[in-house]
């Protein structure tokens, strides 16, 4: 029996544990939308639609390509297009792996200093703004490669959704009113006259673009030279010089998408396929993950004071090298192996301490300097990953590059033109729109493909496909892929949740670490602040918007679409 000592204090200890509530069970974990045989991931839902309907057809990969990026310039004009171009990197069903790029080229009549005035001074708005913005456009092009080479079927079969979306048209979502809204009176501005997309559409409204139905109807039935030499061709240079741009048909007829080696590299057992220059997204992320390869980031914990500092320190050192190496490879040498060695890479880190933050001013390379700029974020580009049930997995990465692009708006073929001309380095180490600094091997030159940050990835594992991943985001494309990688890898996130953790960038010059408002714990800034870093949390609401595609060690396919948008993950 008890002793009534004993059965007293047993009793006080239940009374005083009567209030306190049972220990919380561990959350369950975020899983994102899951399929067995096939998935497509992007910016609009009426695009992974399409996409997977081909998917079910019996296409592939490469076919829903051609669909999902038609269907975007369809649904998603922000970023969407058929007047701006992208990257694809791909894995066959055999593990064959490539990169094709379709990036916009600079047109003939192109001058280095086309965008200064008589006394060298930058003329910002004219890289940015209007038809002399506007480089040659490579997306048709790159569609009819990709089905050229590795497409099943039909391109009028690929073609034929689209055109019905284009018809009968797309419904306007709550962000995309909200964009509506922001820039219609630009278009009114810049094109001198109203267009399907200064109607003031509100949330709800249904969007039917006859145009553009009919520019892909053509596309269609006469195929890549009528964009490139036919009605459409010459339809476009006519509105263009129009604006007073400089494109003209040899431009266009010039124009060819270019099949290219992408970047690879290994990092924890892992091999990471990204791409290649005019591309600096898988130099830099070769480099990142270099530097950061010999550190424990799992053990310093995710989003923590130690893992944001580390990153924070190689991002700095691989944007100060991509502004000093990285252009386009038909015109500059790269020294692209020792960039993305592991030597150079420990080198680079020779200077990092936790103990305190480096200035960017001791990690530049020739005299590139800078007060002060503002950073730019931008969304106006859009990614998509799709696998499907043969075992092919891509990742594309497509733009106009700033919201709308150039805002011209070609009212009779029914699509935006870009600005990719802002990308060149107009005038060396001055920031363009993103902030980003650029050197000698971006300078204009005809014919060139300007430098981009884009990062359509793939990653195997053990040997096998695991991971589709890519983003828009101008500069911060990068680093949001990087994170995405790791919340997977070193912190066991789900696919999904590593596209909804919060994220931070840092890109050399400006000399900040931009934080996404409201998530992270003051505690962790504060002691960022103490090592020497400059914080923003007020001017990058969204960083990157992910779409992305995870294979689970039972062969299920986890897709995981960014909150940030409307992206959609549709599998089956």
């Amino acid at each position: 029996m008890k002793s009534l000592p004993y059965l007293l204090l047993l009793f006080l200890s239940l009374w005083a544990c009567k209030d306190k509530p049972a220990p919380a069970e561990p959350a369950a974990p975020v899983i994102g939308t899951l399929a067995e045989n096939a998935m497509v991931v992007s910016a609009r839902e009426e695009a992974s639609k399409i996409g997977v309907e081909i998917l079910k057809k019996g296409g592939n990969a490469f076919d829903a390509m051609v669909a999902t990026e038609m269907a975007l310039a369809v649904a998603y004009p922000y970023a969407g297009n058929l007047g701006g171009g992208g990257f694809m990197v791909y894995r066959t069903q055999y593990g064959e792996i490539g990169a094709l790029d379709y990036r916009e080229k600079a047109p003939l009549a192109a001058e280095r200093d086309m965008y200064l005035d008589s006394a060298g001074n930058y003329l910002s708005e004219k890289s940015k703004v209007g038809a002399l913005a506007v480089g040659v456009p490579g997306t048709v092009a790159g569609i009819f490669a990709v089905h050229q080479k590795l497409g099943t079927l039909p391109m009028e079969e690929l073609l034929r959704p689209v055109i019905a979306l284009a018809r009968n048209g797309y419904v306007v979502t709550e962000k995309q009113a909200g964009r509506f809204e922001q820039y219609a009176s630009v278009f009114e501005k810049v094109n001198e006259e109203a267009s399907l997309y200064t109607l003031g559409q509100k949330a709800g409204d249904t969007i039917k673009n006859e145009a553009l139905a009919a520019t892909l109807e053509r596309l269609a039935d006469k195929g890549r030279s009528e964009f490139y030499q036919g009605e459409t061709a010459e339809k476009l240079v006519a509105f263009l010089q129009s604006k007073n741009g400089i494109i003209t048909l040899e431009d266009l007829d010039a124009y060819e998408a270019q099949w290219r080696e992408p970047v690879q590299f290994t990092y924890k057992g892992l091999n990471i396929i990204s791409m290649s220059p005019p591309s600096s997204g898988g130099v830099c992320l070769a480099q990142i993950m270099k530097m950061v390869e010999p550190y424990d980031l799992s053990e310093y914990g995710h989003n923590s004071t130690k893992s944001i500092q580390l990153l924070a320190e190689a991002e700095r050192r691989a944007y100060a090298d991509r502004s000093y190496y990285l252009g386009d490879p038909d015109f500059v040498e790269i020294p692209l192996d020792t960039l993305i060695s592991e030597g150079y890479a420990v080198s680079r880190m020779e200077n990092f301490t936790f103990q305190a933050a480096t200035p960017s001013s001791e990690v530049t390379h020739g005299n590139i300097t800078m007060a002060e700029a503002a950073m730019a974020e931008s969304m106006e580009t859009t990614h998509y990953s799709i696998v499907d049930a043969f075992g092919n997995a891509i990742a594309v990465t497509t733009t106009l590059n700033g919201a709308y692009g150039s805002k011209l708006y070609a009212k009779e073929l029914g699509f935006f033109l870009n600005n990719e001309m802002d990308d060149f380095s107009a005038k060396p180490g001055t920031p363009n729109m993103f902030g980003l600094i650029g050197g000698e091997a971006n300078a204009i030159e005809p014919q060139k493909r300007m430098l981009s940050s884009m990062t359509p990835t793939l990653i195997e594992k053990e040997g096998a496909f695991w991971m589709s991943v890519g983003t828009p985001g101008g500069s911060t494309i990068i680093t949001s892929v990087l994170q995405t990688i790791l919340n997977v890898y070193e912190y066991d996130m789900s696919m999904q949740e590593a596209v909804n953790a919060p994220r931070f960038h840092h890109q050399w010059l400006p000399d900040i670490v931009m934080f996404e408002p409201d998530s992270f714990p003051q505690p962790t800034l504060d002691s960022l602040s103490q090592l020497g870093y400059t914080i923003d949390v007020n001017n990058a609401p969204v960083i990157g918007k992910v779409d992305a595609i995870l294979r689970l060690p039972d062969g299920t396919l986890e897709g995981g679409a960014d909150r940030r948008g409307d992206d959609t993950a549709v599998g089956y």
